[in-house]
C-alpha cells in the first residue's frame, strides 16, 4: 500500500471511530453543577440500602440490595454490594473499587467491579446527616435513592424526586424496593 493510501485508510478509521464514539456517547449527561459539593467522603462510608432505582440489566431480579463503603489506604473506596437474587434463590455479593474523578470534596466518582471498566457514580443530593442520598450514573438512564435505613422520610423523598425531575429524570420509572 502506498503512503497516500495508508494516510486515507488512517483518516477513514479515525473518522469512523469518532463517529462510533459520538453515537455511543450519552446525549443526556448529568450537568456538572448537579453534583454535590462540598462532599465529605468519611461521612459517606458505611452501609447503604437501596430504596428505589431505575430498572437496569445489572440489578435485574435482585432485591434487598446494600452497598458498604470503606476507605482503602491508597485513597480509593472499597465497595461491597450484597443482594438477594430471587431467580437463583440465593444471596449474591460483588466487591468493587471506587475512585474520585476530581477532588474528593466533590461527589463524583467512578466505580468498577470488573477492572478496568469504570462506571460513573454521581451523588446528586444528600441530606445534612448523610443518611439519604440521590445517586446517578453518567446519564438520565440510571438513578438510585439510597438510605442508611430501609425507608426514606416523605420530606426527603419529595426533595429527591423534585431534584431528579428538574434534572430531566423520568421519575415514573423508579422501582421502589
Amino acid at each position: 500500500m502506498e503512503k497516500k493510501e495508508k494516510w486515507i485508510v488512517a483518516v477513514a478509521a479515525g473518522v469512523g471511530a469518532a463517529g462510533l464514539a459520538y453515537a455511543l456517547w450519552p446525549k443526556n449527561r448529568i450537568p456538572k453543577s448537579a453534583i454535590v459539593q462540598p462532599f465529605d467522603k468519611s461521612r459517606y462510608m458505611g452501609l447503604w440500602n437501596e430504596v428505589a432505582r431505575f430498572p437496569n440489566s445489572i440489578e435485574k431480579n435482585l432485591r434487598n440490595l446494600t452497598d458498604e463503603y470503606s476507605l482503602n489506604e491508597d485513597g480509593t473506596i472499597k465497595v461491597i454490594t450484597r443482594a438477594y437474587d430471587f431467580d437463583k434463590n440465593k444471596p449474591v455479593e460483588a466487591t468493587g473499587k471506587a475512585r474520585f474523578t476530581g477532588p474528593d470534596t466533590r461527589g463524583k466518582l467512578k466505580v468498577s467491579y470488573f477492572l478496568p471498566i469504570y462506571l460513573d457514580y454521581n451523588i446528586l443530593d444528600i441530606d445534612d446527616g448523610y443518611n439519604y442520598a440521590l445517586v446517578s450514573g453518567n446519564s438520565l438512564n440510571y438513578l438510585w435513592i439510597i438510605s442508611r435505613e430501609s425507608t426514606i422520610p416523605t420530606g426527603i423523598r419529595t426533595r429527591f424526586l423534585s431534584k431528579a425531575s428538574a434534572l430531566g429524570f423520568d421519575i415514573t420509572k423508579l422501582e421502589w424496593m
